[in-house]
């Protein structure tokens, strides 16, 4: 996205996230390591995983963590923010440019000379021959007219008036007469011209008047639409103009200005439709073409404002937090930060409250920081100092992605039972699969705010999930446990209330005496902590219903 107003942009940094992550967080003195590996490898490509950070390798493969494909890290990963956006869109005939065309008679179709939609067709054509006994009988009453016209003309103009209600012309109706006996046929002329988008008869079909035969379209204009999620309406405006490409005509480069922003968001996609009139010589534009545009827009009031990447929000209901270096300690330590966020932009956040300028903010791997404090009973975005009895905005979802948070809620309630029974093997493999189904949902599935919110919080879910697969021993699994169960309590409040009414549940004395929550399908208490050593020990604290 394109803008003319002046960013101020905060300094952000890339952290990459492996063995030295605990000192960088909590404080520490050795990052050798590191500087080193980077010094290594700063003169060749080097190859990353998206969901583990921390992995840096000299060429492409398989993540060793999460068996991912490696992607090449960018080396001025965060450094710059990309203010290029684009919305999807398509070519459509201009709704007050398309017709039907209805039989003005009712007959027989006879003939048909257009017979396929895309063909051509011009005002004035004939299009189809009917045979019509309606006609014939009109005509006969005009010939019996004819002979009393100098007594009774009236009855004369009466008769031609008659075949006039069919839209017969006066000089087909002169024909008539002139040839003194009924026709059997008659042409039926296209009133429009255009191309026909819309066939709706054949050959031999009886019509009875003012029933539609084809839809033609004129598309010597044509509109070009646009799905413009609600978080970039704040960039649109009626009157701003568009730069778009058409995918079957590369290299060529289309502008026009918005006539017309849908004053509804579709339900299901949260989009809006954005529309552009073009006058379309040659009828290069063609409807169901795929368009591609390029958004100008000024920041206007936001201008001097701050700006980061999507990717350094976290989000957990509708609070959304970054994580920010402290200028003031002597080692690496960094702070959650809880921020106002203002519109999107692109693939930024205009910062409305949080965050001044000089502060440096975590881009990439903010998760597994967040992740890693809550491990060490630090403030966290899932931390038990946020109770999850604490009410949440819910973000409405539909009932595909419902099924697919059930399917998930499904192997995290059977992993908690496997704790329950202090089963390690089982609790294992019950992670495991939790990990696989949360991989498993579609993304593209989500929109609006629960897509930026199952952004943020599916790989922290699935890290989670790796935790515990990897853990061996069920005191590592149980202090995974925690903070996992403290995400999936915010996310079935913000996607739920699914089919099954929840509990949440609270032990006091689990973690050390820390405390440690859990969900559970069943009111009655079953503790994953203890298992059968304090097997009914702690109690309700809140329900999703």
């Amino acid at each position: 996205m394109k803008n003319t107003g002046k960013y101020i942009i905060v300094g952000i940094i890339t952290l990459a996230i492996g063995l030295i992550l605990g000192k960088w967080i909590f404080g520490g003195n050795n990052v050798e390591s590191h500087q080193h590996e980077s010094e290594q490898t700063a003169e060749g490509t080097v190859w990353t995983c998206s969901m583990d950070p921390q992995i840096r390798q000299p060429n492409p493969g398989k993540c060793p963590i999460c068996g991912m494909d490696l992607i090449p890290l960018e080396t001025n990963q965060g450094a710059d923010i990309d203010p290029n956006a684009s919305l999807n869109g398509k070519v459509a005939a201009d709704e007050r440019q398309i017709f039907t065309q209805s039989a003005h008679l009712p007959g027989r179709i006879e003939r048909l000379m257009l017979n396929f939609t895309g063909e051509s067709v011009t005002k004035g054509q004939v299009i189809a021959k009917i045979y019509s006994p309606e006609l014939i009988t009109a005509q006969e009453e005009l010939f019996q007219a004819i002979k009393l016209k100098t007594t009774t003309p009236a009855l004369y103009n009466a008769a031609r008036e008659k075949l006039k209600y069919w839209k017969l012309t006066d000089d087909q109706i002169n024909t008539i007469e002139q040839a003194g006996k009924p026709q059997e046929t008659f042409d039926i002329q296209a009133d429009v011209s255009g191309i026909v988008l819309g066939k709706m008869v054949n050959l031999g079909d009886y019509l009875m008047r003012g029933e539609s035969l084809f839809t033609i379209a004129n598309l010597s204009k044509v509109w070009v639409l646009f799905d413009a999620y609600e978080s970039d309406l704040a960039w649109l405006k009626k009157g701003d103009r568009l730069n778009f490409t058409v995918n079957s005509l590369p290299g060529q480069t289309f502008s026009g200005a918005i006539s017309f922003i849908d004053p509804i968001v579709n339900a299901q996609t949260r989009t809006a439709s954005v529309r552009i009139e073009m006058t379309n010589p040659g009828g290069k534009l063609k409807p169901e073409m795929f368009a591609m545009a390029e958004i100008q827009a000024s920041l206007g009031a936001k201008a001097n404002q701050i700006v980061i990447p999507k990717s350094a929000v976290l989000w957990t209901g509708k609070r959304s937090i970054v994580y920010l270096q402290d200028a003031a300690a002597t080692e690496p330590t960094f702070l959650l930060r809880e921020v106002t966020l203002g519109p999107a932009l692109g693939d930024s956040y205009v910062i409305e409250q949080g965050l001044k300028v000089g502060d440096l903010i975590v881009t990439n791997g903010a998760f597994s920081i967040d992740a890693a404090a809550q491990l060490a009973g630090k403030q966290s975005m899932m931390s038990a100092k946020n109770d999850p009895s604490k009410r949440i905005s819910p973000i409405a979802i539909g009932k595909k992605e419902k099924q697919s948070l059930e399917q998930i809620l499904e192997k995290y309630l059977q992993m908690k039972d496997a704790l329950v029974a202090s089963d390690a093997t089982t609790t294992k493999r019950y992670a495991s699969d939790l990990a696989i189904a949360i991989s498993k949902v579609p993304m593209k599935d989500f929109s609006g705010e629960a897509h930026e919110y199952w952004r943020t919080v599916s790989p922290m879910l699935q890290n989670l999930s790796k935790e515990i697969t990897e853990s061996n021993s069920l005191v590592m699994m149980r202090k995974h446990f925690t903070p996992l169960s403290d995400m999936m309590s915010d996310v079935m409040k913000v996607f739920g209330p699914l089919e099954v009414p929840l509990f949440v549940q609270f032990c006091p004395m689990a973690n050390n005496n820390k405390g440690g929550y859990w969900l559970s399908a069943q009111e009655q208490i079953r503790n994953p902590y203890y298992g059968d050593q304090m097997l009914t020990c702690g109690k309700v604290v809140a329900e999703i219903r």
